[in-house]
């Protein structure tokens, strides 16, 4: 079994929130896989239900982000699920609104709720980083992350999570690069020209191609008869 975990914090306060995207996150992959109705356990909300050939257990902690590690560690020990086979789904504020990366171990970065899952886990689990932008400085980040998204975040939100969604049983089957392709599909889907949405770039003639039409030939010179010499007197008449 694999365990997915989306951080936030509970209730209808919190529930737009930047810090909550982990929560929409699993909400997401819940609605378009069939899982099972959401219910009370481990200190949080379970949903379970298969993700290609993986038999998944989607998580939401109840126990508010800083004591996240509570409710993963409960859920983790009770399954014998491997701290391996943990994906931890989290807003990213050093990467800009709209980015994506995952990330296998490493530090907390000062996120209260990795910091809690390290607590109980130790570090060896997966991440799923999703940026939401910075405020510009670290006082601000608490505020930042406890305010709802902006209107203008609305389309790559749900681009994001809609992506997220397409590639989930590649990223239970532990193939990032595909699951990650299915995410830029979302947020970038190519065009007819070749470039894609957002990346900045143009259509283009195919090499070789005429861009203008070619000017038509000058006129033949009519054809002149006269003798050289008639010529010469001609110049001068």
């Amino acid at each position: 079994m694999k365990l997915f975990v989306g951080l936030g914090n509970p209730g209808g306060k919190y529930a737009q929130n930047r810090h909550n995207i982990g929560f929409m996150a699993v909400d997401r992959i819940a609605a378009d896989h069939g899982f099972a109705p959401w219910r009370a356990k481990f200190q949080g909300e379970i949903a379970e239900g298969r993700l290609g050939s993986e038999k998944v257990l989607l998580l939401k902690p109840m126990t508010f982000m800083n004591l996240s590690g509570q409710s993963v560690g409960e859920a983790a020990r009770f399954h014998k699920i491997d701290s391996t086979d943990i994906t931890v789904f989290h807003d990213e504020i050093d990467l800009a609104p709209g980015r994506l990366k995952t990330k296998a171990g490493g530090g907390h970065a000062g996120h209260n709720g990795l910091r809690s899952i390290h607590q109980h886990l130790g570090p060896h689990y997966d991440r799923v980083r999703m940026g939401v932008g910075h405020p510009g400085h670290k006082d601000a980040v608490p505020g930042y992350v406890l305010k709802d998204f902006a209107k203008a975040d609305e389309a790559w939100l749900d681009d994001m999570l809609r992506g997220i969604s397409d590639g989930a049983a590649s990223l239970a089957a532990g193939d990032d690069a595909r699951f990650l392709n299915a995410v830029a599909l979302r947020l970038n889907p190519p065009r007819s020209g070749g470039g894609s949405k957002g990346g900045g770039a143009k259509d283009v003639e195919p090499k070789g191609a005429a861009t203008k039409t070619a000017p038509p030939p000058a006129a033949a010179e009519e054809a002149d008869d006269r003798s050289p010499l008639q010529k010469l007197a001609d110049r001068f008449r």
